[in-house]
Order: structure tokens, then sequence, then C-alpha cells
């Protein structure tokens, strides 16, 4: 099985998202159209803005957690900046 490790970004509230996933576009659209309540309901609409492929789930969760540092969300940041 391949793991995605994504990240998402709500341009009209200025949040992001971080977070894996076996099956990426059913994701993306339970973020953005089908969950009912969650953090990301709250700051619809979300795109994608950066993913990575894992062969195994071990190594997606240690880069979803590698991302969700401070170190990492600055390099999420300068990302979206860059791509403005």
């Amino acid at each position: 099985m391949n793991y995605q490790v994504y990240v998402l970004h709500s341009t009209t509230y200025s949040k992001i998202y971080i977070g894996y996933t076996s099956n990426l576009n059913q994701r993306i659209k339970s973020h953005n159209f089908l969950a009912k309540k969650g953090y990301t309901v709250k700051y619809r609409p979300w795109s994608l803005i950066y993913h990575e492929s894992f062969e195994e789930k071990k190594q997606a969760i240690k880069r979803e957690r590698a991302l969700k540092t401070a170190r990492g969300r600055k390099f999420i940041w300068d990302l979206i900046k860059s791509n403005n």
C-alpha cells in the first residue's frame, strides 16, 4: 500500500492542515465536502499544496510529525509564500 503525507491550505482563512492517508483523492474530498465536524470543516475550501509518497505507514507518520514541528511549519509557510 502507498501512503501520502499531504498539506492543505485554506487561502480564505490562512490556515494549513497536515495529514496522511492511503487515499489522497478521497481524503481531500472528505475535508472539502463530506465531513460534518472537525477542524477542517470550519476553514473550507482547502487546496492541496504539497504531498509526499511513502511505501510504509510508519514512514508517513514520521514525516507527518516532522511537518507538524516548528521547522516543518516554517517549510510549509515558506512554500506558500514562494508560490504567491
